[in-house]
């Protein structure tokens, strides 16, 4: 038989993620991170983009056909072997991170983000890495968090709307945008060009039938208890996906770390040494040089990587532990973007290990951002509004409650 104290205590678990969305400011951080690493990848490879995943690869069109009819990936890049067409997704790609990154209609830019990733990716499976693996996996993770609450135009824009009558055809771009995507999925259904597997087609019906539900109850009945209902859900899925990610990033340093440990190089502490020495990872051989011809600093270096990875997924129940090793692995991913010339594999891994980030810390960092943005607009001569500015300082307001109440409540937890 429970207890009362039993009933209680569950009541309240039960409560906390189904009535909100957890680790708000961690989900744009993953969301910025990781869409504005995939914008300057794409932007970079502009130049070679053909060759990559193009009608120039190596890895050619009919090749890619053979593997995505055995291993049923999906990739729009199989629907034409067209220059044209290739192009088409190259700059859609573009054009969902970068609004995806900046927040602009992001339910529907992040399932175009996932499309892209997913299409570039599969169309050429030999070209990434362990980057590009984080990105692909967090591609989807995105399409189910409510990443856009904070910290981007949709958050704006809800602020500057709230407590206002809906407009009619005041929102005109989401409609469009789902009209668009319904039309496309449609499409693709009749051709059959949805993948082999069953759960892809059936996952994308679900997603683009319940964004026009969510359109059609917060147009026309925003305080019903349909809308009560559907934001349980989508709180329920982003607090669920947000435990997933945190999951995969201790994967990911669990594993990392106990096969380092196998290895005789790392246990005699020279693995560092050699990339130093390799040309393909040495950007800038001075300073690779240098810290190559220091025995105690690789010595040093290499069992400091092994330990952090190790002990890192052990500490997230001690907050000051777990934010000491997270500075750490941060740390240690600057230094291989410097040393090793990975930059965008560093800004993957420092994108997935955001959402250990204390929320504190995140809501501190904004409100800098924000007084940096006022500083720079007054020098201008262009100072916000008083409406624009009164609704500026209550957003942050309560973002500043939410991290008190956080770390007074609830600065145990893993994001805290």
């Amino acid at each position: 038989m429970s207890t009362p104290g039993f009933d209680r205590t569950l009541a309240r678990g039960i409560q906390r993620i189904t009535a909100a969305s957890l680790g708000r400011h961690q989900s744009a951080v993953i969301r910025i991170g990781f869409s504005a690493t995939y914008l300057l990848f794409l932007l970079r490879e502009i130049p070679h983009r053909r060759e990559m995943y193009g009608p120039d690869a190596p890895w050619r069109w009919d090749m890619g056909q053979q593997l995505i009819s055995g291993n049923q990936a999906f990739t729009t890049l199989m629907w034409s072997d067209s220059a044209v067409w290739f192009e088409v997704v190259y700059a859609l790609a573009l054009v969902a991170s970068a609004l995806l990154m900046v927040g602009w209609h992001t339910r529907a830019m992040s399932v175009l983000f996932m499309v892209g990733v997913l299409s570039l990716q599969n169309r050429s499976i030999f070209m990434g890495d362990g980057g590009d693996n984080v990105i692909h996996l967090m591609a989807i993770y995105l399409v189910l968090t409510r990443c856009g609450q904070v910290w981007s135009l949709d958050a704006r824009r809800a602020r500057r709307t709230s407590g206002e009558e809906p407009r009619p055809g005041g929102d005109v771009a989401g409609p469009l945008l789902w009209v668009t995507f319904g039309a496309v999925l449609c499409g693709a259904a009749v051709t059959g060009n949805l993948g082999g597997t069953a759960w892809l087609p059936v996952f994308f019906w679900i997603l683009w039938i319940g964004h026009g539900v969510w359109w059609a109850v917060n147009r026309y009945a925003p305080h019903s208890e349909p809308r009560t209902l559907l934001d349980v859900i989508a709180n329920l899925a982003h607090n669920a996906t947000l435990v997933v990610i945190m999951a995969e990033v201790c994967l990911i340093y669990a594993t990392a770390g106990w096969y380092k440990i196998q290895g005789s190089r790392w246990q005699d502490g020279t693995a560092l040494y050699y990339p130093l020495n390799l040309d393909y990872f040495t950007p800038w051989p001075g300073l690779s040089e240098l810290l190559a011809t220091s025995g105690l600093m690789v010595m040093v270096l290499t069992y400091a990587t092994v330990a952090v990875q190790v002990a890192f997924p052990f500490t997230l129940f001690n907050r000051r532990v777990k934010n000491v090793l997270l500075v750490a692995m941060i740390c240690e991913h600057l230094g291989i973007a410097l040393l090793l010339g990975l930059p965008f594999f560093s800004m993957a891994m420092i994108a997935a290990d955001s959402v250990f980030l204390p929320t504190v810390f995140l809501v501190w960092l904004g409100g800098r951002a924000t007084l940096g943005r006022d500083l720079l607009f007054r020098r201008r001569g262009k100072v916000p509004g008083p409406r624009d500015g009164a609704r500026e300082d209550a957003g942050a307001g309560a973002e500043d409650r939410e991290a008190w109440q956080h770390r007074e409540g609830g600065g145990h937890t893993l994001v805290g």
